[in-house]
Protein backbone atom coordinates (compact mmCIF):
# COMPACT_ATOMS: atom_id res chain seq x y z
CA UNK A 1 0.00 0.00 0.00
CA UNK A 2 2.75 2.39 0.92
CA UNK A 3 4.51 1.76 -2.67
CA UNK A 4 1.65 2.52 -3.94
CA UNK A 5 1.01 5.91 -2.26
CA UNK A 6 4.63 6.78 -3.71
CA UNK A 7 4.39 6.04 -7.18
CA UNK A 8 0.75 7.65 -7.31
CA UNK A 9 2.70 10.94 -5.58
CA UNK A 10 5.12 10.69 -7.93
CA UNK A 11 2.59 10.75 -11.01
CA UNK A 12 0.72 13.77 -9.80
CA UNK A 13 4.12 15.52 -9.12
CA UNK A 14 4.96 14.90 -12.85
CA UNK A 15 1.04 15.52 -14.32
CA UNK A 16 1.24 18.82 -12.33
CA UNK A 17 5.50 20.15 -13.55
CA UNK A 18 3.63 19.29 -17.19
CA UNK A 19 0.76 21.22 -17.24
CA UNK A 20 2.68 24.24 -15.48
CA UNK A 21 5.31 23.92 -17.94
CA UNK A 22 2.75 23.87 -20.85
CA UNK A 23 0.54 26.85 -19.45
CA UNK A 24 -0.13 30.13 -21.68
CA UNK A 25 2.46 32.77 -20.33
CA UNK A 26 0.18 34.97 -19.61
CA UNK A 27 -1.36 32.77 -17.25
CA UNK A 28 1.44 32.58 -14.75
CA UNK A 29 3.30 36.36 -14.78
CA UNK A 30 5.95 35.33 -12.34
CA UNK A 31 7.70 33.01 -15.17
CA UNK A 32 9.73 33.78 -18.20
CA UNK A 33 8.81 31.79 -21.59
CA UNK A 34 11.12 29.11 -21.80
CA UNK A 35 13.95 29.43 -24.54
CA UNK A 36 15.07 26.87 -27.09
CA UNK A 37 18.16 25.38 -26.63
CA UNK A 38 19.31 26.37 -30.01
CA UNK A 39 18.64 30.48 -28.65
CA UNK A 40 20.48 29.98 -25.81
CA UNK A 41 23.59 27.37 -26.94
CA UNK A 42 26.07 28.33 -29.27
CA UNK A 43 27.50 26.02 -31.68
CA UNK A 44 31.08 25.40 -30.97
CA UNK A 45 33.35 26.15 -34.12
CA UNK A 46 36.64 24.35 -34.07
CA UNK A 47 37.56 25.55 -37.33
CA UNK A 48 38.23 29.37 -37.28
CA UNK A 49 37.67 32.04 -34.39
CA UNK A 50 36.03 34.89 -36.15
CA UNK A 51 38.40 38.01 -36.74
CA UNK A 52 38.86 41.03 -34.53
CA UNK A 53 38.80 43.16 -37.55
CA UNK A 54 36.51 41.36 -40.21
CA UNK A 55 36.58 41.71 -43.56
CA UNK A 56 34.25 43.58 -45.90
CA UNK A 57 33.32 44.51 -49.36
CA UNK A 58 31.50 47.77 -50.39
CA UNK A 59 30.87 48.19 -54.22
CA UNK A 60 29.38 51.08 -56.50
CA UNK A 61 26.51 51.41 -57.47
CA UNK A 62 25.75 50.18 -53.87
CA UNK A 63 22.92 47.98 -54.86
CA UNK A 64 24.92 46.38 -57.41
CA UNK A 65 24.92 43.00 -55.01
CA UNK A 66 21.02 43.08 -54.99
CA UNK A 67 20.95 43.77 -58.49
CA UNK A 68 23.10 40.14 -59.51
CA UNK A 69 21.08 38.46 -56.88
CA UNK A 70 17.37 39.61 -58.37
CA UNK A 71 18.19 38.86 -61.77
CA UNK A 72 17.76 42.65 -62.89
CA UNK A 73 21.18 43.43 -63.87
CA UNK A 74 20.23 47.26 -65.19
CA UNK A 75 23.77 48.83 -64.37
CA UNK A 76 27.45 48.24 -64.49
CA UNK A 77 29.81 47.58 -61.63
CA UNK A 78 32.26 51.03 -61.73
CA UNK A 79 34.04 50.37 -58.19
CA UNK A 80 34.61 48.11 -55.15
CA UNK A 81 36.34 48.14 -52.37
CA UNK A 82 37.93 45.52 -49.87
CA UNK A 83 39.22 46.31 -46.43
CA UNK A 84 39.00 44.98 -43.12
CA UNK A 85 37.12 46.68 -40.18
CA UNK A 86 38.85 47.25 -36.69
CA UNK A 87 37.14 48.38 -33.65
CA UNK A 88 37.12 51.63 -31.38
CA UNK A 89 36.53 49.79 -28.88
CA UNK A 90 37.03 52.56 -25.99
CA UNK A 91 40.82 53.29 -27.87
CA UNK A 92 41.48 57.08 -28.75
CA UNK A 93 42.26 56.61 -32.76
CA UNK A 94 43.23 60.10 -34.22
CA UNK A 95 46.18 62.04 -32.48
CA UNK A 96 49.58 63.44 -31.87
CA UNK A 97 50.60 60.62 -29.98
CA UNK A 98 52.04 57.10 -31.06
CA UNK A 99 50.47 53.79 -30.11
CA UNK A 100 49.25 52.75 -27.58
CA UNK A 101 48.20 56.31 -27.00
CA UNK A 102 46.56 57.19 -30.24
CA UNK A 103 46.18 54.43 -32.66
CA UNK A 104 46.72 55.82 -35.45
CA UNK A 105 49.69 59.05 -35.00
CA UNK A 106 48.78 62.09 -37.47
CA UNK A 107 52.00 62.24 -40.27
CA UNK A 108 52.09 58.12 -39.90
CA UNK A 109 51.22 55.54 -42.15
CA UNK A 110 47.83 53.71 -42.24
CA UNK A 111 46.56 50.78 -44.17
CA UNK A 112 43.16 52.33 -44.35
CA UNK A 113 41.77 49.13 -41.94
CA UNK A 114 43.65 45.82 -40.76
CA UNK A 115 45.12 42.81 -41.81
CA UNK A 116 45.95 42.68 -44.95
CA UNK A 117 46.59 46.11 -47.30
CA UNK A 118 43.17 47.82 -48.56
CA UNK A 119 42.30 47.24 -52.12
CA UNK A 120 40.79 49.26 -53.97
CA UNK A 121 39.60 48.21 -57.94
CA UNK A 122 37.66 50.82 -60.75
CA UNK A 123 36.41 49.13 -63.69
CA UNK A 124 36.52 51.28 -66.29
CA UNK A 125 38.90 55.02 -66.20
CA UNK A 126 38.38 57.28 -63.27
CA UNK A 127 39.37 60.99 -62.49
CA UNK A 128 40.24 61.91 -58.66
CA UNK A 129 40.82 65.81 -57.45
CA UNK A 130 42.38 66.05 -60.96
CA UNK A 131 44.21 62.56 -61.41
CA UNK A 132 43.45 60.48 -63.41
CA UNK A 133 43.10 57.02 -62.34
CA UNK A 134 43.24 53.79 -64.95
CA UNK A 135 40.86 50.90 -64.44
CA UNK A 136 42.36 48.55 -62.60
CA UNK A 137 43.26 47.51 -58.79
CA UNK A 138 45.34 49.36 -56.49
CA UNK A 139 46.41 49.17 -52.98
CA UNK A 140 45.28 52.18 -50.85
CA UNK A 141 47.13 53.57 -47.85
CA UNK A 142 46.33 56.73 -45.58
CA UNK A 143 48.71 59.49 -43.96
CA UNK A 144 46.20 60.86 -42.42
CA UNK A 145 46.73 64.73 -40.28
CA UNK A 146 44.60 66.57 -38.27
CA UNK A 147 42.92 68.68 -41.00
CA UNK A 148 43.52 66.44 -44.33
CA UNK A 149 44.23 62.67 -45.51
CA UNK A 150 46.62 61.91 -47.96
CA UNK A 151 45.18 58.95 -49.55
CA UNK A 152 48.02 56.79 -51.46
CA UNK A 153 47.47 54.71 -54.73
CA UNK A 154 50.07 51.85 -54.92
CA UNK A 155 50.76 49.10 -57.21
CA UNK A 156 52.14 46.49 -54.64
CA UNK A 157 49.16 44.44 -54.81
CA UNK A 158 48.91 41.40 -51.92
CA UNK A 159 50.74 43.59 -49.34
CA UNK A 160 50.22 42.62 -45.81
CA UNK A 161 49.31 45.66 -42.92
CA UNK A 162 52.49 48.55 -43.60
CA UNK A 163 54.12 46.38 -45.42
CA UNK A 164 54.14 48.67 -48.23
CA UNK A 165 56.79 49.78 -50.96
CA UNK A 166 56.35 53.25 -51.74
CA UNK A 167 58.69 53.23 -54.95
CA UNK A 168 55.58 51.42 -56.06
CA UNK A 169 53.09 54.63 -54.92
CA UNK A 170 51.11 55.33 -58.15
CA UNK A 171 49.58 58.74 -57.01
CA UNK A 172 48.49 60.89 -54.03
CA UNK A 173 45.49 63.17 -53.36
CA UNK A 174 44.43 64.96 -50.67
CA UNK A 175 41.22 65.35 -49.36
CA UNK A 176 39.48 67.63 -46.22
CA UNK A 177 38.66 65.44 -42.81
CA UNK A 178 35.11 66.08 -41.37
CA UNK A 179 33.74 65.81 -37.85
CA UNK A 180 30.55 62.75 -37.15
CA UNK A 181 28.15 63.99 -34.88
CA UNK A 182 28.41 61.08 -33.37
CA UNK A 183 31.31 58.42 -33.22
CA UNK A 184 31.23 55.21 -35.68
CA UNK A 185 32.59 51.75 -33.83
CA UNK A 186 33.97 50.21 -36.60
CA UNK A 187 36.10 51.64 -39.44
CA UNK A 188 33.68 51.87 -42.51
CA UNK A 189 33.96 52.28 -46.01
CA UNK A 190 31.18 52.46 -47.90
CA UNK A 191 30.46 54.67 -51.11
CA UNK A 192 27.39 57.46 -52.05
CA UNK A 193 26.37 58.71 -55.23
CA UNK A 194 27.89 61.91 -56.22
CA UNK A 195 27.42 64.04 -59.76
CA UNK A 196 29.00 62.19 -62.59
CA UNK A 197 30.78 59.54 -59.93
CA UNK A 198 30.41 58.41 -56.34
CA UNK A 199 32.22 59.31 -52.94
CA UNK A 200 34.05 56.93 -50.77
CA UNK A 201 33.00 57.39 -47.69
CA UNK A 202 36.14 56.82 -45.15
CA UNK A 203 35.05 57.04 -41.59
CA UNK A 204 36.13 55.97 -37.56
CA UNK A 205 35.27 57.12 -34.61
CA UNK A 206 34.57 61.10 -35.16
CA UNK A 207 36.61 61.28 -38.18
CA UNK A 208 35.02 61.25 -41.61
CA UNK A 209 37.16 61.70 -45.18
CA UNK A 210 35.44 61.58 -48.35
CA UNK A 211 37.46 60.53 -51.65
CA UNK A 212 35.53 61.84 -55.10
CA UNK A 213 35.77 59.61 -58.21
CA UNK A 214 34.50 60.97 -61.41
CA UNK A 215 34.19 57.69 -63.78
CA UNK A 216 34.97 58.53 -67.64
CA UNK A 217 32.53 56.45 -69.35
Amino acid sequence: MIKGNIVFGIFVLLATATVLSCSPPGNNNNREPVKPATAIMEPFNSYAAVDKSPMDISYYPVNYPMQLMSGNDSSSLLARVIYSRPQKNGRIIFGNEAPPKCVQQYGTYWRLGANEATELEIFTNATINGNKIPKGRYIIYCIPFKDKWTIVFNHNLFSWGLHTDTTKDFTKVDIPVEKNERPVEFFTMVFQQNPGGAGLIMTWDDVKAILPISFNK
